[in-house]
């Protein structure tokens, strides 16, 4: 799932452990685990991410702190766009769906506006960030 010890493993060790919240640089910060599939290995993989909650959706932001590359998550998404998500102590069932143009740039600006280090993200990559609209069935 995850590299045994590494950071990612500490935050989601964390997480779990506290119904929730972590510290350090995701103190205080909405944030969930996101479980996907390996797009070419099939390997299960989880990842903490910050998300906006969004009428009854979670979107999160394929940022990878401003790099010139998307996160491995997000292709496993547009892979395999029906996966799980934790979020406290709820595990819950999502669909996985990219937002584009308008919405896309909308919910984006939100996000930099409550954190400011996303708008930092965008400008150091030429790329636009995608959004990922992570929907319950029953929303």
């Amino acid at each position: 799932m995850t590299e045994p010890g590494g950071h990612n493993a500490r935050i989601i060790a964390e997480f779990r452990g506290n119904h929730g919240q972590v510290g350090g640089g995701f103190a205080g910060a909405p944030l969930l685990l996101l479980h996907t599939t390996g797009a070419r290995t099939g390997t299960p993989r989880v990842s903490p991410v910050m998300y906006l909650a969004d009428d009854g959706r979670y979107l999160v932001f394929a940022s990878k702190a401003g790099a010139d590359d998307n996160p491995a998550w997000y292709h496993n998404l547009l892979a395999h766009p029906d996966t799980t998500i934790e979020v406290g102590d709820s595990v819950i069932e999502v669909h996985a769906t990219e937002l584009a143009a308008r919405e896309r740039d909308e919910k984006y600006a939100e996000q930099a506006r409550r954190y400011p280090r996303f708008g930092d993200y965008q400008q150091k990559t030429a790329r636009t960030i995608p959004v990922i609209a992570l929907t319950p069935p029953e929303a």
